[in-house]
């Protein structure tokens, strides 16, 4: 593993990222190409561990606004995770991947209760961990999930990967002038309210050391070689590695 720059990573998905050019569900297509993507990086020697939002199904606060209650909702969107996560599993099995999804909510007959011990076993042991479910928790999003994830599996990086090829100053679909930064410390993506990930994630990471590295997902190749040390998409650290 001597050409990699990273020996573990936690890497989380937008539900998003799975539909493609859909508007809903999952893109069969997209998401072999992801999986491939991982079981390369994998085979390459990488300890690899996935958190999957569920967007692409059910967004827990969006119901909440149409009038849900908002617990209800955020354990809707839980579940719309499991079963993104479980999706995952196949297109990574079908590849001869060794996989286990761990969830944050009891559904035995589905899946493993995320226990951190054991999930840092089987990251250990080569197998792929996809940590669903959230933090078992409503109100906190996937992001803070990953964030915390991360920090319990001692990740040496977290990788956003999402539709855009970093982080802006503003959004780029909607402003053509948008500037894109190359690289951040966490306590000036808070203060500029970037939107890159929700607060409470970042103040975790800040607080625990977590680099955060946020990229297109779309260009095939990517997770390799940021996994190799290329300085692709945008690139945050706690203010004391600058």
């Amino acid at each position: 593993m001597s050409d990699l720059a990273y020996r573990r990573v936690l890497l989380k998905l937008s539900g998003e990222a799975l539909m493609g050019a859909e508007d809903y569900g999952i893109d069969p297509v997209v998401i072999g190409r992801i999986a491939r993507e991982i079981m390369e990086v994998r085979e390459a020697g990488a300890e690899i561990g996935l958190i999957i939002g569920g967007g692409n199904i059910f967004r827990g606060a969006g119901l909440a606004a149409g009038g849900m209650d908002r617990v209800t909702g955020d354990q809707m969107g839980m579940l719309a995770t499991v079963i993104n996560a479980l999706t995952m599993q196949d297109a990574l099995e079908k590849l001869g991947g060794k996989v286990r999804v761990m969830s944050a909510l009891k559904i035995n007959d589905v899946c493993e209760d995320y226990i951190r011990r054991r999930a840092v076993r089987h990251l250990e042991k080569g197998r792929i961990g996809i940590f669903a479910a959230g933090t078992g928790n409503p109100f906190f999003t996937t992001d803070s999930a990953a964030a915390l994830r991360a920090i319990e599996i001692n990740a040496d990086l977290l990788l956003k990967a999402t539709k855009v090829d970093g982080v802006y100053d503003r959004d780029p679909k909607k402003h053509p002038d948008a500037v894109r930064f190359e690289e951040l410390d966490h306590d000036e993506v808070i203060a500029r309210d970037l939107q890159v990930m929700d607060t409470a994630a970042f103040a975790l990471c800040r607080d625990h050391g977590i680099p955060l590295r946020v990229y297109d997902i779309s260009v095939p190749g990517n997770l390799m070689r940021i996994l190799r040390g290329d300085s692709i998409g945008t690139w945050s650290a706690p203010a004391a590695e600058f």
